[in-house]
């Protein structure tokens, strides 16, 4: 039986090399190439004829939704054979309706290999079955309403650099944010993290996701919210990190709205 031959498209490179790696610990599986733009997939789909796309959703300029119109667009040429998608994005919110357009599947980052072996084993059932076609057609209804729900969802993780390497943060597990010059650091439990950015735009990005501003160059995080205290010098703010954050005079009306709700 001849290895299933898969293409990888991410435009982060360590999301690239991670399953690089993890395919290579896979029997029966060839990674035939790792590409960093759709461009460049629709190129290699062109040239490698891969059995399995593992397709990233948020790219620039040319994103995953726009290779799978591509493709779309060129089925009907017999020379281009048609491969089975697999998305893959850090938004777990977009898999309901994913399969519900006829995806082959959804992987959550960062992937496990668990669960991209799993992804592996459809694919060769789907491919026995001869299904990719079909399941590309319903995709590609489905376009629209996927888009729908991508635009409806803002932005709830930073790639940040720590000890030499770039991790994912999701905004829920910052506790809060100080401004420092032309960035904020944001502080998770007993670890910190530079994100370039202003503490009056990260105020107001993350204001729907319980962030609250609370001084000129502060801002914390509403569920993180263990105590106020009331002090001769001021107000603090105390979080479940037991870290104190003091409520600037400006914004004390602020706490009191939010210490209400």
């Amino acid at each position: 039986m001849r290895p299933l031959r898969v293409l990888a498209v991410d435009d982060e490179p360590i999301a690239l090399d991670r399953v690089g790696d993890m395919i290579a610990n896979i029997d029966g599986v060839e990674l035939v190439g790792s590409v960093q733009s759709g461009a460049e997939a629709l190129e290699h789909i062109r040239s490698l004829q891969p059995d399995l796309l593992l397709l990233d959703i948020e790219m620039p300029r040319l994103d995953g939704f726009d290779v799978v119109e591509s493709l779309s667009r060129e089925k009907s040429d017999h020379a281009v054979r048609t491969p089975l998608i697999c998305f893959v994005t850090a938004y777990p919110q977009y898999a309901s309706t994913a399969y519900e357009t006829g995806a082959l599947d959804f992987l959550c980052k960062p992937i496990r290999l668990p669960r991209l072996e799993k992804a592996i084993a459809r694919a060769r059932l789907a491919l026995e079955q001869r299904e990719s076609i079909r399941r590309l057609e319903e995709l590609s209804r489905q376009l629209d309403e996927l888009r729908r729900v991508r635009e409806a969802q803002p932005e709830r993780a930073f790639w940040v650099r720590h000890m030499g390497e770039r991790i994912r943060l999701d905004v829920a597990d910052v506790d809060w944010v100080k401004a420092e010059g032309e960035y904020v650091r944001l502080h998770a439990g007993d670890k910190s993290y530079l994100l370039r950015t202003s503490i009056a735009a990260f105020s107001s990005q993350f204001g729907d996701a319980g962030f609250v501003r609370v001084h000129r160059s502060a801002a914390v995080n509403s569920h993180r919210l263990r105590a106020v205290r009331r002090t001769r010098s001021g107000t603090l703010i105390v979080l479940t990190s037991a870290a104190e954050i003091p409520v600037g005079r400006k914004f004390r009306k602020v706490v009191d709205e939010l210490l209400s709700s």
